[in-house]
């Protein structure tokens, strides 16, 4: 083998090992089929209970036992029929420059919002994203009621998923004294929840005790609940406030082994990650069901993600709660939750609890802004950054940087791989040099081969000794390799999981980096009138869109940076590498492509200058030649490896 080639085929085995294993083992999973959000119709329920036990179409989970006992919220199925509340509750609309929806009066639950700045496709007509879904469709309010549903009658029920507020009672405290999660509350000011625009409903329990709470929202995606109860009584009154986030039945998910969906949180600084398939094998503990309750101390929250989309339960900073986790079988719900410590109130006083709700989408420079203030913990941490999070970071944030000051994700993608060029820049020039100096190398380990003969042992320990001599790292190529491969997922992992990838568009038909290039050979580019084969299929590999190609054409140039090897099985592995890469590859995000094609052609004029600095200039154009099928044995034998400048 020539050992100018080792460094080359030491990269394409590696490329070519990462880029197997990721096709075998991380491939994503075909999306289960859709399911109905509606769940099985359980008859019976009351107005103003708190759901002590189960509470049959509520369309919610109960509210938590008695907070000494730390009992758990039994969970039943959900019924999207009219013996729901939430069906016919009145409610409160919801209007911001990110968010659209409504909070239905039944539980004061926030359950129908949608994502106004983020569409489901590229196609500016098509639905805005929804995040949250209630348990059953809104019915036409009577005239004269106090908020119209939403203004929208025909909301499709999804899978249901929302958050909603209550108080556990304490021991000694009549269930029925608290609002829970089927309560019927009443507005007592504001009309429509909007930056700036407080609402505030009330429920009063005819016992002495006035609960409130007050929403309000920002411009964005935070929302501010504060929970409070007036005690007009004679007597102390004990209740704990709580929050929940449910989602019934698995939601449809990337189903990527890189990617974390599920539940996510911070509690005292620990970062906690459950995924959906795991939260039914948690250990059963008694009144929980399946479940993990985790004592915060200080500062936490917790709440589910998906790739791009997030819902989280903050409780205001330094303020002590219990971090609960679970998952009721029989209703299939997926639940998070905040418990608040007991508060006792006492006659003529009145006890708060203000707590905040993320729901939106995962954009860092909002999420991070949330960090700053109100002080959510370590609120960045939300982003799946995987891995190799101390590459990811900084390969982020130096991409944003670039985004802002170019205003193009594609143009940013190929300055930040010239940056990163940069960095590993002086490796990379002593990996060239040494190069070169192997070349000149290369008739004295021919004259040491021709001494030896076939003693193997005998002529590695006198080339080595040569390579001593002369001051020459053989290996010193191999590090600029393998800092290749982690920078390669860390910037996959950006462009895969970053909501700011999303939708952003390069130049004509790359209109989301964050996707395959939809061009196609298959049609010739749009020429031919039919479509391609779809996404997932078999043929789908042999469509070739155009950055593939151009890939493919770069890995062959650089290839072609030396000489063919001697060895024939060698030679043949060469001459298929760039071509095999080219059909793997191109279903990978354009922007990972993108960026591949920028790194090679950067390192082909690195390396040509480099050698050609040091009078071993490549013989690009001649080893194309010699690589030519109709070229003849005779005149390939002019350009042979080793013969300086190409001359």
């Amino acid at each position: 083998m020539q050992d100018n080639n080792r460094n080359l085929i030491l990269a394409m085995v590696l490329s070519a090992l990462v880029m197997l294993v990721w096709s075998i083992f991380f491939a994503p999973e075909p999306a289960p089929p859709a399911q109905d959000g509606a769940q099985t119709t359980t008859q019976g329920t009351g107005q103003g209970t708190t759901g002590q036990g189960a509470a049959p179409g509520t369309g919610s989970p109960a509210a938590p036992g008695a907070a000494p006992q730390g009992a758990a919220p039994a969970l039943a199925a959900d019924a999207a029929t009219s013996a729901d509340p939430s069906a016919k509750a009145g409610r409160v609309k919801i209007e911001s420059p990110s968010l659209a929806g409504t909070i239905s009066l039944a539980g004061g639950r926030i359950d129908d919002l949608e994502l106004t700045g983020y569409h489901e496709t590229l196609d500016p007509g098509s639905p805005f994203v929804r995040l949250l879904s209630p348990t059953a469709k809104p019915e036409l309010q009577a005239q004269g009621s106090p908020v119209a549903p939403g203004g929208d009658t025909q909301l499709a029920v999804q899978k249901p998923y929302y958050a909603v507020y209550g108080w556990m009672p304490a021991a000694g405290t009549d269930p029925a004294l608290v609002p829970g999660p089927a309560t019927l509350w009443a507005i007592e000011s504001g009309s429509t929840l909007a930056p700036g625009q407080p609402v505030t409903l009330r429920w009063d329990n005819g016992a002495g005790q006035i609960f409130r709470r007050i929403y309000e929202l920002d411009d964005k995606f935070l929302f501010t609940v504060t929970q409070s109860v007036e005690n007009t009584g004679s007597a102390p009154f004990s209740a704990a406030p709580y929050g929940i986030l449910a989602r019934h039945g698995k939601p449809d998910t990337q189903n990527f082994f890189v990617l974390h969906e599920g539940i996510v949180g911070m509690t005292d600084g620990k970062l906690l990650e459950e995924k959906y398939k795991n939260l039914p094998d948690l250990a059963a503990l008694p009144g929980e069901g399946p479940a993990q309750l985790i004592e915060v101390q200080e500062n936490g929250w917790i709440g589910f993600t998906d790739k791009y989309w997030m819902t989280t339960l903050a409780p205001a900073p330094g303020n002590p709660f219990t971090a609960v986790v679970k998952y009721a079988p029989g209703a299939d719900i997926y639940q998070a939750e905040t418990r608040m410590p007991v508060q006792t109130v006492a006659p003529g006083a009145t006890g708060t609890s203000a707590s905040h709700l993320f729901a939106g989408a995962k954009v860092w420079e909002v999420i991070n802004g949330y960090q700053e203030n109100p002080g959510i913990d370590r609120f960045v941490d939300s982003i799946d950054w995987g891995w190799f999070y101390f590459l990811t970071k900084p390969i982020f944030r130096l991409l944003h940087w670039l985004h802002g000051m170019i205003g193009n994700m594609g143009w940013a993608i190929i300055a930040l791989t010239f940056v990163l060029k940069l960095l590993v820049f002086p490796l990379a020039r002593r990996s060239y040099i040494s190069m070169a100096k192997m070349k000149e190398l290369q008739p004295e380990m021919e004259a040491i081969k021709g001494r030896i003969g076939d003693d193997r042992m005998k002529y590695q320990k006198e080339v080595m000794e040569l390579y001593k001599r002369e001051k020459v790292n053989p290996a010193a190529g191999c590090l600029p390799v393998l800092l290749q491969i982690p920078i390669f997922f860390s910037l996959y992992k950006v462009i895969f999981v970053t909501i700011e990838l999303r939708h952003a568009p390069w130049i004509g038909w790359i209109r989301d980096l964050s996707a395959p290039d939809p061009s196609s050979l298959w049609n010739l580019f749009g020429l031919l009138p039919w479509a391609t084969p779809g996404q997932g299929s078999f043929l789908h590999s042999f469509t070739l869109p155009i950055l593939a190609i151009l890939l493919g054409i770069s890995m062959w140039m650089q290839q072609k940076l030396n000489p063919a090897p001697a060895d024939p099985a060698q030679k043949m592995i060469f001459a298929w590498m760039p071509w095999i890469f080219m059909f793997m590859l191109g279903g990978f995000a354009s922007g990972l492509v993108l960026y591949w094609i920028t790194n090679n052609t950067i390192t082909i004029l690195q390396q040509y200058t480099i050698m050609s600095m040091h009078g071993h200039r490549p013989d690009l154009f001649g080893n194309i030649r010699s690589s030519l099928p109709a070229r003849s044995k005779a005149a390939g034998d002019k350009g042979k490896p080793g013969d300086k400048g190409g001359k």
